[in-house]
């Protein structure tokens, strides 16, 4: 017996469609490319969004083709994430940060018929145009002012396509189950793949972003992504905060400690949202010119661990909650959030602070499970760490054209992370299966060695390598950078290791370096790090 609700399809058009009749004066704040402020409501956007889309029809995009875009986050980009895949069309949001072949190759794989761009990418485009095989228009995401004289053919301006078209439009209905969005993976070995979403999976993803143990997202609340919305939909935040009518400040190219600073306190941003990295410019901005935050309630922090010197230091230098957070393109990307259960409030500062640096627990929409080599499933203990399989309504079951054949084992996606996971369903990510280090037939968290190497008062950032060993197989190396002004030996930072780990997990050198190299997202990359150590000989071997 079936029940007798209505069959309605959950769709992205969907959701500007409530946040212009519910929220519609609710601001979305952007820092433009330019430089200057461009303030609207959800009803203007959402007014935009359906002219855009009249737009694209017109210019013969038709339901199921992709449309490429090289952007930041900011107002126009918004509008594309709406209008492209409410007219049944799919948004392909590339990554400029990537190698210009992988931009050539995602687009040529994804056969984009549209690329859309910001002009900040005007010499980047310029230069693979001629490689782009499936690209019919070119258009700049600007006004008729702002418009170059650009070395690319029949370049057309965002701001003029929508000036010939009115807001006379209603959104189609199709099956919900249609693809929304294509992110491609980072490709860091072999070429990038695309994950497909549906709009099914991207609604019900954003349903589990807002839960209060998620996100905790609401009308209430002013939010600035500084995550891309070029990396994995920054991770759902511009549905998300639709569905319940939060004010979006977008923070375009502007990055750096002293703009996301400004931003936050200028427009009152509740929460945040970012890799490590950006929060490391932010928190020396801070720290360098003696300023607090007046609203900032909230940051998540994900794409890579969060050292617990940083949830410290955001929490006990400027009284802001820190979630741990984390998740995978393949994932939509929401996985984890490390919220507290009452239990853990109840925790003195350093035991509540141990639970803070795990990723957190899965939100409803996500089922987790640790296995070892043989697949054999392990306990949720703590202390037993395995290879992470998750499953669930937002997870992809493969990649687009079927690249990389079937990634499920059993049903569940392995997403090439080793973790623990406690009895209280908290998961701590212990390393990439491949950045495991494999000393004598144990594993050795390269996690855990760089967050002992970050919470050094003089050590800026830190990463963790295992290294080829005659007798061990591979022992640790810590690689760090230097604060300005600091001075550490690297005796003195083995040192700081003695009684916080076991003895055989020491590292075996320190080598100090003025920067570490970072992927296209903002992530360590150990791959280009071992790289650069493959003439490196350990001391005594």
């Amino acid at each position: 017996m079936h029940g007798l609700m209505m069959d309605m399809p959950l769709l992205v058009s969907g959701l500007i469609r409530h946040a212009d009749r519910n929220h519609g004066d609710t601001e979305i704040v952007s820092k433009t490319v330019e430089g200057d402020v461009h303030r609207y409501t959800y009803r203007e956007a959402h007014a935009r969004a359906r002219r855009l889309a009249k737009a694209l029809a017109a210019l013969g995009v038709r339901p199921g083709e992709r449309v490429g875009t090289l952007a930041w986050n900011g107002y126009r980009h918004y509008e594309l994430y709406y209008a492209i895949s409410g007219l049944g069309a799919v948004i392909n949001t590339v990554n400029p940060r990537l190698f210009p072949d992988q931009i050539v190759y995602i687009s040529n794989h994804a056969e984009n018929v549209a690329l859309f761009f910001d002009a900040t990418f005007i010499p980047l485009v310029e230069k693979l145009a001629p490689q782009l095989k499936s690209i019919k228009h070119y258009v700049l995401m600007s006004d008729r002012a702002h418009m170059p004289k650009a070395g690319i053919p029949n370049l057309l301006c965002y701001e003029t396509l929508l000036e010939q078209e009115t807001d006379a439009y209603e959104w189609p209905s199709f099956d919900e189950r249609t693809a929304a969005a294509l992110c491609y993976t980072s490709g860091t070995t072999g070429n990038p793949k695309g994950t497909l979403y549906s709009h099914r999976s991207t609604i019900i993803h954003a349903y589990g972003a807002a839960l209060p143990d998620a996100l905790n997202l609401s009308a209430r609340d002013s939010v600035l992504p500084v995550v891309p919305m070029f990396h994995a939909n920054a991770w759902s935040l511009p549905y998300t905060c639709t569905m319940v009518g939060a004010k979006m400040v977008f923070p375009g190219p502007h990055l750096d400690g002293k703009s996301v600073y400004e931003l936050i306190e200028q427009e009152s941003v509740t929460l945040s949202a970012g890799v490590p990295t950006v929060w490391l410019m932010l928190l020396q901005h801070l720290g360098a010119n003696k300023l607090k935050f007046s609203t900032l309630d909230r940051t998540v922090i994900g794409g890579s661990a969060c050292p617990p010197a940083m949830i410290r230091a955001f929490q006990d230098d400027y009284g802001v909650k820190v979630f741990h957070a984390w998740g995978m393109t393949e994932m939509s990307p929401l996985g984890t959030v490390g919220t507290l259960k009452a239990r853990q409030e109840k925790l003195d500062k350093q035991a509540r602070l141990a639970v803070q640096a795990k990723q957190g627990r899965g939100i409803f929409g996500v089922e987790m499970k640790i296995v070892d080599e043989e697949s054999r499933e392990l306990p949720w203990d703590g202390k037993r760490f395995g290879n992470l399989m998750v499953r669930g309504p937002w997870i992809a079951k493969g990649y687009f054209k079927g690249e990389g054949g079937d990634p499920l084992k059993d049903g569940w996606f392995p997403t090439g992370d080793v973790a623990t996971i406690d009895p209280d369903g908290y998961m701590q990510i212990t390393d990439r299966s491949k950045d495991v280090i494999k000393s004598g037939g144990e594993w050795i968290s390269s996690i855990d060695l760089e967050n002992i190497a970050i919470a050094h008062p003089a050590i800026a950032e830190a990463a963790v390598v295992g290294v080829k060993h005659p007798k061990w197989d591979e022992r640790p190396v810590v690689v760090a950078v230097k604060k300005p002004g600091q001075e550490v030996s690297r005796d003195e930072l083995l040192k700081f290791y003695e009684g916080k780990i076991a003895k055989w997990w020491m590292p075996d050198d320190v080598l100090f370096v003025p920067e570490l190299p970072h992927t296209a997202t903002g992530k360590l990359s150990k791959l280009t790090l071992r790289e650069s150590l493959k003439a490196y000989r350990l001391p005594n071997t």
